[in-house]
Parts: C-alpha cells; sequence; structure tokens
C-alpha cells in the first residue's frame, strides 16, 4: 500500500533536483509581465471603454494557475511528460478544428469559448507538439523499422493544415520551427536539410501571395517610405528616447497610444517606463533559457529528452525573437505575445505548460541513449 509520506517525500525530492536557474529565470518573467500588465493594460481599456481593471483582473487571475501549471508539469515523472502531452495534443488538435466552425473575427478564426472564457487551442499546441513529436522522432531514430517518425511528419502536416485553415501565418512559422530542429537533433541527412531549407523558402514565398495580411505587413516593412506601421513607428521613438532608467512607473505616454501596448508592443512599454537596464535584463533573462537549455540537453544522454527540450527552447525562443525584432522594426511585424510578459491567459499558461515540461525532462535524467 502507497502511504501519503511517502509520495510527499517524492514529490519532494522531485521539486529539489528540478534546474533552479530555468525555474527561477521563469518566475521573473513572470514577475516582470506582472508589473508591465498593470502599467500596459489600463490604458488599452479605457481606449476600449473598459473598467481599467480589465485586463489586470483577468491577467491575475491566469498568473497563478500558470504557476501551479508550470510546478504540477515540472514534478511529472518522465513516462507521464509524453503521455500528458499526447492528451493535450488530441485535445489541442480537436480545439483548433472546432475553431474553424466558428465566427471570423478580425478575418481569422483563432478562439472558442468554453464556460465564458475565451481560449486559443493553437497555443496549447505548441509544447505538446515539441514533446511528442520529440518522442515519435527519437523512436523513429533509434528503433529499426519504425514508423513512428514518419507519424510525427503526419502530425505536424496536420497541424500546420489547421493553422494555415485559421489562417496563423506566426504560429505555422512556429511550429515549423519546433520541428525543423527536432529533426536536425534527432538526426538527417545533408539532403534532407537542404530540402528542408528550400521548403522554408517555398513557404514563406506562399504566405506571401496567398495572404493578404502577410503581404501588406511584408510590403510596409520592405518600404517603410509608403507608410510604416503607425505602432512601429511609435515604438521606434519611444525606444530611442527611453533612456537608461526610463520615465518612472505609470508615467510612460506610449501605453496611450498602442492599441496592443499590452500584449505585441509590451517591450515599448518596458523601455519607456523602466528604462534601457530594465528591458536589457528582460531581453538577458531569455537569452539565459535558451543557452541553459543548450547546455542541459548537451549534459544529457536520454535521447529523447534532448530532442524533446530542443523543440522546447525553439518555441520560446522563436516567440520571444518574433516579439523583440517586431518592436525593433527588424522584422515585419506579427501579433505574437512575448513569453510570461505579455497579456494573455492562453499564452501564459500555454508557456508554462512548455517551462514545465523542461524542467520535468531535465532534472537529472542520466539514462542511455533510450525511450524512459
Amino acid at each position: 500500500m502507497i502511504r501519503f509520506s511517502d509520495i510527499k517525500k517524492k514529490v519532494v525530492e522531485q521539486a529539489r533536483s528540478l534546474d533552479k536557474g530555468i525555474m527561477y529565470a521563469a518566475f521573473i518573467l513572470l514577475f516582470c509581465g506582472v508589473f508591465l500588465t498593470l502599467a500596459a493594460s489600463p490604458a488599452v481599456a479605457a481606449r476600449n471603454h473598459m473598467n481599467w481593471m480589465h485586463f489586470i483582473v483577468k491577467h491575475m487571475i491566469f498568473v497563478p494557475i500558470a504557476c501551479g501549471v508550470l510546478m504540477g508539469v515540472a514534478l511529472l515523472p518522465l513516462k507521464w511528460v509524453r503521455r500528458v502531452a499526447f492528451v493535450i495534443l488530441i485535445g489541442a488538435i480537436i480545439g483548433m478544428i472546432l475553431v474553424l466552425l466558428g465566427p471570423e473575427v478580425k478575418g481569422a478564426r483563432r478562439w472558442i469559448r468554453i464556460l465564458g472564457i475565451g481560449i486559443q487551442p493553437s497555443e496549447f499546441a505548441k509544447p505538446v507538439f515539441a514533446v511528442v513529436c520529440g518522442w515519435l522522432l527519437a523512436r523513429g531514430r533509434l528503433i529499426k523499422h519504425c514508423w513512428d517518425g514518419w507519424i510525427a511528419w503526419g502530425i505536424c502536416g496536420i497541424v500546420v493544415l489547421l493553422l494555415l485553415a485559421q489562417p496563423d501565418v506566426g504560429m505555422t512559422l512556429t511550429i515549423l520551427s519546433i520541428f525543423a530542429v527536432e529533426l536536425f537533433l534527432s538526426g538527417i541527412s545533408i539532403w534532407l536539410v537542404g530540402f528542408l531549407m528550400l521548403g522554408g523558402i517555398g513557404f514563406a514565398v506562399m504566405a506571401f501571395l496567398s495572404f493578404e495580411h502577410v503581404r501588406n505587413r511584408v510590403l510596409k516593412f520592405l518600404n517603410p517610405e509608403d507608410g510604416t506601421s503607425y505602432q512601429v513607428e511609435k515604438s521606434m521613438e519611444t525606444l530611442k528616447n527611453a533612456g537608461w532608467f526610463g520615465k518612472g512607473p505609470g508615467e510612460g505616454m506610449v501605453k496611450y497610444e498602442l492599441p496592443d501596448a499590452h500584449t505585441d508592443f509590451i517591450m515599448a512599454v518596458s523601455a519607456e517606463e523602466f528604462g534601457f537596464i530594465i528591458t536589457a535584463m528582460i531581453i538577458l533573462t531569455f537569452a539565459f533559457i535558451m543557452l541553459r537549455s543548450c547546455w542541459l540537453i548537451r549534459r544529457e544522454n536520454n535521447f529523447f529528452v534532448q530532442v524533446a527540450v530542443g523543440g522546447l527552447m525553439t518555441q520560446i525562443t522563436v516567440q520571444s525573437l518574433v516579439n523583440i525584432l517586431s518592436t525593433l522594426n527588424l522584422i515585419p511585424t506579427k501579433g505574437m505575445t512575448l513569453p510570461f510578459i505579455s497579456y494573455g491567459g492562453s499564452s501564459l499558461v500555454s508557456v508554462a505548460i512548455a517551462f514545465g515540461f523542461i524542467l520535468a525532462l531535465t532534472h537529472g535524467h542520466t539514462f542511455s541513449r533510450g525511450l524512459e
């Protein structure tokens, strides 16, 4: 008979073995996100004729949920990581199908409402896609005459088609980036690398020709004299005048002028009110997470863990880079939240799942190149 004291002891031991660097970095980002949401969202709520506490209250509800999800997932045994990922992936795919049956909002179908709460299923697909495909690709590489690698290709195709049907080109780019990195880590021929590069170029051309909003953003980026996005202009102006320490909490003005100040352009608010030093620290925290994840998978002997953590790291890195580089006008604008910093319940919980998986997969396993 299993005693509660034994379970408690096992959980405590598991918690102590979690990588403290990534765990602390995740909570630092969550902490910064709370402050930046407090700074940016009241102005956005007022502009949309809502109570000034509207976004703050919703964000503060999801923060403890995200913390609980992160730690709950982080304490999962290795076998349960992939089991939970499979279940959530099935739910996310069903959700993305149901999304297509719903109403169109701003030219896209991305949200469903469950118990009065808006949920974006594609957000939850990202971390579990990385784990499931990491498992399948690892099995396909290590076990002869195994079809699991081809199943991973099939799952990728299904997810990409559902995302393009919404349409959500940015999320599609993230999924394809995750899969490409996992393919590389699982070991592929140089010919397939070249094929993937050509496929990436082909996808970019297809997106440019097929989706008007993508074409408009690219053309505005390439020809700023023809009318650069208003939000990008204000963001760049704010960043140039931010200074080392900013104007102080609550003293910024850009949040009153940017419709997406609490989501896509949260870094502009950070720079104006808290200055270059705090903003640079946030960026360096993301860099630390990426480098720490690379170091962890280099010391890891479990092939599945190496591939899956590489995919999860890619999700967080790509999402962070797209948001930051868009704010700096280094790439065409794309509505993508900054992990744990931007407002958004689905995004918060999705990123919490990703961090939880990274911690669960890297808490000291030293199995041989197997699939435990």
